[in-house]
This record gives structure tokens, sequence and C-alpha cells, in this order.
């Protein structure tokens, strides 16, 4: 019976740490919203850059799995090259090292049961009240409730007579198979807890309560950064061949890296114990210093062992996983992610949407221009292509819609800041305001059908006429897309209205010559079509402007 209560002690500890954080790592990443999203453009730069922002990231957010979870959504999104994973995975090793320093130098140097308590007290008010700063109450709550945890795990861990723990120092010192046993346990250990941060704080608490030694420790940290690649291989189920590559790129990085570890351990305590002096096998707050030093330490030679071949290591991967991606149904639209990796990232989810945003409005930009070109050669063979083309982006647009709505509606459920929602709220209307103007593409085609299979064909002078005005409402498309998922500036906003006001004074122009033709005598029901699609033509700019006019809005 003390064995149940005991571990459900631990249990309950354990929750406790997890809990405080996820809600430590919520808040940070809530308060520094559009910065976080600002830091991850960083990706896309150099080697360094991306492992760089892999730190930062996992830093903030307090969770390797989570940073690797989201490599593997963005690059098979195509928001990364798989050298560029490779990058940000090497920075999320060496980041997710932060919690262990956190915890060895604040967690059994300081009472931190004084400290953590009146933390809860002012985080709590501070997420209750109406102000901007919500993210930072939650920030110190979450850390509050983190080092709560780790008392009462301290506390929890049963008191042994140090006479009683020979063999397992015997055992912890004694030959390789006692540190791959050990190093199973980690593995073993994060694969339950399904976080290395958590299992690396038990980790900590076990060494500094003596119940295991440095060596103990070191080979449970090896076993843990094994342990914890099982987040991006479940994440990669179903994915494309480069996302699956990625999700590869993380369990060869570390099982590689903690084999050398393994094979080089010795030499590798001796150099941690070198750089960290002192209490290397004493259960004291000392110990739990030197295991982080060597969480770091493995991490950082393990990148910089790494460094070199980033190009080979992709290639080799690549050799890997061989295959081409399974065609989808066609016209069907796919958009897969993890829900668990929205709710683990959701300032950085946003990102995701916004290239899914952009290929929507590539895809209305190509639907207009197909609609132009067909002016030039009206026939029923074109049209009835035409028609067919553009009926199929039209529901595939349909599709983005309703799925994109969706995953931002999710995200909306997680922890956002205040100008992170009003954004999502924008990106929504853009969504609509896409597809909408889907719908008038293809109205438009069917327009055409119409004219043509009438005979009301549109003579070559009010062609001439028509050809300025489309291109214009072209240009604004170009322009949206090109600047979307951006805030625009005052300068852009302006080009925006003056582009609008170009166009409805065309439109006002093109209606004139049209009465006037009618007025003339000419076929009434032709010019009313050529009427007709002016109207719908220049709807189409609105649409553009009330874009160009949420982006100017975006915070």
């Amino acid at each position: 019976m003390e064995i149940v209560s005991l571990l459900f002690r631990i249990g309950g500890s354990l929750g406790l740490f997890l809990y405080g954080m996820k809600v430590m790592g919520d808040g940070i990443q809530q308060g520094a919203g559009d910065r976080l999203q600002k830091t991850l453009s960083f990706m896309t730069g150099s080697r360094l850059s991306a492992i760089i922002t892999g730190f930062i990231v996992t830093a903030i957010i307090q969770s390797s799995s989570a940073t690797t979870v989201m490599v593997v959504s963005f690059v098979n999104a195509g928001l990364l090259t798989l050298t560029q994973a490779i990058g940000v995975i090497m920075g999320a090793n060496i980041g997710t090292t932060v919690t262990a320093w956190v915890v060895s130098l604040i967690g059994f140097t300081l009472n931190i049961s004084s400290l953590a308590l009146p933390a809860v007290g002012l985080g709590f008010i501070a997420r209750t009240m109406k102000w901007k700063h919500q993210g930072l109450g939650n920030a110190v709550m979450g850390f509050g409730l983190l080092f709560l945890g780790i008392d009462f795990l301290t506390r929890s861990m049963p008191n042994i007579n140090p006479e009683n723990l020979d063999f397992l120092r015997a055992l912890g010192s004694a030959g390789v198979l006692p540190i791959l046993a050990y190093a199973g346990v980690g593995l073993v250990m994060t694969v339950i807890v399904h976080s290395s941060s958590a299992s690396t704080a038990i980790t900590l608490t076990m060494a500094y309560k003596g119940i295991i030694d440095f060596y103990a420790a070191a080979a449970m940290i090896l076993g843990a950064n094994i342990g914890t690649t099982i987040d991006a291989m479940l994440a990669s189920i179903g994915t494309k061949t480069v996302a699956r590559r990625a999700a590869l790129v993380h369990v060869l990085f570390n099982v590689i890296g903690a084999l050398a570890a393994l094979v080089f351990f010795n030499p590798l305590v001796s150099l941690v114990k070198f750089i960290s002096p002192g209490g290397g096998d004493n259960a004291n707050a000392l110990v739990t210093t030197q295991i982080a030093m060597f969480h770091t330490t493995f991490n950082v030679l393990n990148t910089l062992l790494f460094f070199p071949f980033v190009k080979p290591f992709a290639a080799f991967v690549t050799f890997l996983v061989k295959g081409k991606d399974e065609t989808d149904e066609k016209n069907v639209y796919r958009f897969e992610y993890l829900s668990s990796s929205i709710r683990d990232t959701p300032e950085l989810s946003i990102l995701r949407s916004k290239s899914e945003i952009s290929d929507m409005a590539a895809l209305v930009f190509v639907m207009y221009q197909k609609l132009r070109a067909s002016l030039q050669n009206l026939n029923s063979e074109s049209t009835d292509a035409l028609v067919a083309d553009l009926r199929a982006k039209e529901e595939y647009a349909d599709q983005m819609r309703e799925v994109l709505t969706v995953y931002l509606m999710e995200c909306t459920r997680s922890l956002l800041n205040r100008s992170s929602r009003y954004n999502v709220a924008l990106l929504l209307r853009i969504i609509a305001d896409l597809e909408d103007m889907t719908d008038d593409c293809f109205s438009v085609s069917l327009l055409l059908e119409r004219s043509v299979r009438k005979n009301q064909i549109f003579k070559r002078k009010e062609m001439a006429a028509l050809d300025p005005y489309m291109g214009l409402v072209e240009e604004f498309l170009s322009f949206v897309k090109e600047h979307l998922g951006g805030k625009l500036t005052k300068e852009e906003g302006l080009y925006a209205k003056e582009i609008e006001d170009k166009i409805d004074a065309l439109r006002n122009k093109l209606r004139k010559l049209g009465r006037k033709r009618i007025e003339a005598g000419v076929d009434v029901k032709t010019e009313l079509l050529f009427i007709d699609l002016v109207r719908r033509v220049e709807k189409l700019g609105d649409y553009c402007y009330s874009i160009a006019h949420s982006m100017m809005r975006m915070k």
C-alpha cells in the first residue's frame, strides 16, 4: 500500500510539473506572439540561423518534441526544406537543455516553495485581468506550478540510507552493460511520460536525493534524447515523403549522437567534470548542475559533429526514405496537421495557415489569368474547357476555405494573445474573400460560355476597351498575392486605394460605352452581357481592396 501511495505522489508531482511547464510555455508564447513568429522567419536563412531559431523557439515553448512536430508539419507544408529542418532540429536539441538548467539552478538551491506559491498567486491574478499582458500572468503562474511540482517530486522521493546504495553506485559505474541499462531506463521513461524535460526532471531529482549517481544520471539523459524522437515519428505518419525524411533526421541525429556518446562515455564524463568540477558523485545540488552541464555538452558536441555535414546528411536521409509521394485524388485538397501540434504551438501554427492562404490567392490569380486569356479567342471548344477547368478549381477553393476555417478556429481555442486573435479574424475574412473571388471567376466563365452559345460575341472594339480594365484588375490581384501574409505599409495601402479608384473609373467609362452602343441600336443582349461582365470583373477588384484593407489592419 505504501508503494502505491508513493507512486501516486510521484505521479501527481510529475503531473503538476508537466502542467506548469505547459502553462509557462503557453504564457511565454502568448506574450511573445508576433515576435515569436518573426523569429521563426529566420528558419529560411542560413544553417546557423536555423539552429538559433530552433534553440530560441524550444527555449520559449519548453518542448523539443513540440518544436520537432512543428518542423515536420512545416516541411510537409513546403515552408521548410529538409536542410533547413535539420538546422532547426539541431537547435531544438540544444534548446531543450534550458529546462534542465532552470530546474538544477533554481529547483534544488532555493527554497522554491516560498517562491512558487506567490508566483502562482500573482500569475493567477494577472491572467484574470483584462489587460494586454495576460500572457505574462500565465508564464508566471506556470513558473510557480512547475517548481511546486519539483518541490513535491523532491519530497515524494523516498529517503534511502546511503549504505543501501552501494550496489546502485557499483552498477552505475561498472562497465558498458550497466550504462546501457540506465540509458534504456531513460528511453522507456521518456516514452511513457511523453516528455524528455519531465524525464530529465525525474533524473535530476533522483540524483539530488542520492538514489542514482552522476554516471547513471548521464546515461539516463542519453536515453531520454532517444526517447523524445517518438513524437516526430508519430507526427510523420501519413505525411509526404519529405516530412517523413524530416522525422527520420530527428531520430538519426539523436540516436547516432547518443550512441557516439555511449561509446566515448568516460571521456565525455571527464570533460563535463573538468568544465563543472565538484560534487560529481555526491548526492547534493552540485550533481544536478553537472547533469545539466552534461546534457548541454552532449547536445552542443552532437550539433558541432553534424553541422559541417548537413547536406550529406540530408542526402543520406533522402536515400533511406525513397519513393514518390502518392498522388492525391484529383482536385481534393489535402492539409495534414495534428491537433496536438496546434495546442503546443498555436502562435506558430498561424504561420502555416498564412502559407496555405497564399496558395489560395495564387489559385485565384491563375483562374483570372485563364479568364483573361480566353477572351482573346472565344469559341465553344475553348469556353467548354474553361468552364470545366474553373469549376474544378472553384470546388477545390471551397474545400480550402472549409479546412482552413476549421484549422484557424482550432488555433483560437488555444492560448493566443489579443493581436493574434484579431489577426486570425482578419485571416478568416481574407479566406472568405478569396473563395468568393473563385466563385465570381467561375460565374464569368459561365457568362462567356453563354455568350458563345447564343452567338453574342463581343466586337473587337469592345475587347480593346475591356483589356486595360482586365489588366488593371490582374495587377491588383498580383499585388495582393505578393503581399498576402504580412501587414501593408501606409504607402502600400495608398497604392491599393489608387488601383481601386482607377478600376472604378474605368468601370464607369465602360458602362457608359455600353449604354451608348445600346442607344446606337446595336444588339441589346450582347451589350447587356458586356455590362454584366464589366460589373463582375469590378467586383473582383472590390474583393482585392477588401483583402488589402484587412492586411492594412493586421497587428
